[in-house]
């Protein structure tokens, strides 16, 4: 069997680790031949493909990004896409499977393919840990521990400077980064998606941290949305898929909080600097498990499943799973990092 390779949607930490486990249990255990598509489901649609040996993913387990190259391209919008084009430049290719590497959109995509009869096996990716049917997504190990570090530097600055000091990190809809990161930071307080937090809130625990002699962090997530606002801001305009980019909620929450405590407010974007570098030693063994596991699906030609955590275990689970809505921070843990905020 020839099995293809892909990553889509945003880079993450951890692709290449399942790259490589997928290619070294693909030739080792199954004695398939290895291919990586590039960029994407935009590879299937330009017949674009490299081979893949054991000697040419040595060493990857360590290595953040993907060396295959990513885009959001869909497998169904796109020009030359669509099932039977997909299909027929497979065949052209002589690629008799495919590992889909990705997100929801991706796994979406994979799903819908799956449907209509192409052999396709899914492993979920994403750095803000909110897909179903996974306890955890490789790549979110590592923001948290880079957006920790990060925080760890500003609370040094901000204790010299008795300023308050506030991080934005990623998380368009979910705040498992923000909650993670915050907690592990000592964090005065949290702001995320799912919770409408009023500012009127956010300053009184700012002063009370202030009013003790010491430096206040608030780590806010780019989705959360304040009280009396209908939509997250976006100013940076839209993506070219058409999503808004989202990013200034930081800077909107330390101009309210230094307007209504008079403490001097600073505000750090922590933006891709969180998705990108070498993946931590959790995301390096989660990775090389989820691409261990989705090669033995290819051989077992389980069409339409992919990998997921639960627990310490891997399993398997239809990719339908991981689309009945987002994975989100439940109330009952955001309160219990709420108790810490404050005083």
């Amino acid at each position: 069997m020839r099995v293809g390779l892909l990553t889509s949607g945003g880079d993450c930490p951890g692709l290449n680790a399942v790259i490589r486990a997928a290619v070294l249990n693909g030739v080792k255990t199954h004695d398939f031949e290895m291919v990586g598509i590039r960029n994407g489901w935009a590879g299937i649609i330009e017949k674009d493909v490299v081979e893949l040996t054991r000697q040419s993913v040595r060493g990857l387990s360590k290595t953040g990004g993907t060396i295959l190259g990513t885009s959001r391209t869909h497998p169904y919008d796109a020009a030359g896409g669509g099932p039977e084009n997909m299909k027929a430049n497979l065949a052209e290719l002589g690629v008799d499977a495919v590992i889909a590497i990705g997100g929801e959109g991706t796994l979406a995509g994979a799903n819908r393919l799956a449907k209509d009869g192409l052999p396709v096996v899914g492993v979920p990716k994403t750095i803000d840990n909110d897909l179903m049917a996974t306890d955890y997504t490789f790549g979110f190990d590592t923001a948290v521990q880079i957006a920790t570090d990060a925080m760890d530097r500003l609370r040094t600055t901000g204790e010299s400077h008795r300023r308050c000091m506030v991080a934005e990190v990623m998380g368009r809809h979910v705040g498992w980064i923000a909650l993670h990161s915050g907690m592990a930071a000592g964090a005065h307080a949290i702001l995320i998606p799912e919770v409408r937090t009023p500012m009127t809130q956010v300053c009184e625990w700012v002063r009370q941290v202030h009013e003790k002699g010491r430096s206040p962090l608030v780590v806010v997530a780019e989705g959360f949305i304040p009280e009396g606002h209908d939509d997250p801001l976006a100013e940076a305009g839209v993506e070219d898929s058409g999503r808004p980019r989202l990013g200034g909620i930081g800077e909107w929450v330390a101009h309210e909080i230094e307007a209504a405590t008079d403490i001097e407010t600073r505000s750090t974007v922590l933006g891709h600097i969180q998705r990108g570098g070498n993946p931590t030693a959790t995301d390096r063994v989660l990775s090389t498990r989820f691409g261990m596991q989705a090669m033995n699906l290819v051989a077992e030609r389980r069409w339409g499943s992919m990998v997921a955590a639960r627990g310490t275990e891997i399993i398997t689970v239809p990719m339908s799973a991981a689309l009945s809505g987002l994975k989100q921070v439940p109330q009952a843990r955001y309160d219990e990092a709420k108790v810490l905020f404050g005083r």
